[in-house]
């Protein structure tokens, strides 16, 4: 490896900071957003979707921009989501199941 191949290495890659800065905004602009459901009293499916949104959108920007997943390899990134993601696929089976175990035993008990 040369010497400045080395160099390069050990001072990393460096990313414009204007990307770290338009994220940051619109970071503040979504939680502006996940703000003004509860200030319009927003209700049900609605605020629960929008407020999930939001929250997806931020994790998503955060993970890809300030983690530097934007810039790693597939694996890495597969690494890092595929878990989580199981995991949620998991929970929404188990909340399908436990309104199917509510529903019949209401219908059988009563």
């Amino acid at each position: 490896m040369s010497t400045a191949a080395t160099q390069q290495h050990a001072v990393g890659q460096q990313h414009p900071i204007g990307i770290y800065l338009k994220v940051w905004l619109l970071l503040f602009v979504l939680s502006t957003f996940s703000y003004m459901v509860d200030y319009y009293h927003l209700e049900g499916y609605l605020r629960w979707s929008l407020i999930l949104i939001f929250m997806l959108l931020k994790a998503g920007f955060i993970m890809s921009i300030f983690m530097h997943l934007a810039w790693e390899r597939l694996a890495m990134i597969l690494l890092i989501l595929l878990p989580p993601g199981a995991i949620l696929v998991l929970i929404a089976l188990m909340a399908s199941e436990a309104n199917y175990v509510f529903l019949s035993r209401i219908t059988f008990f009563n």
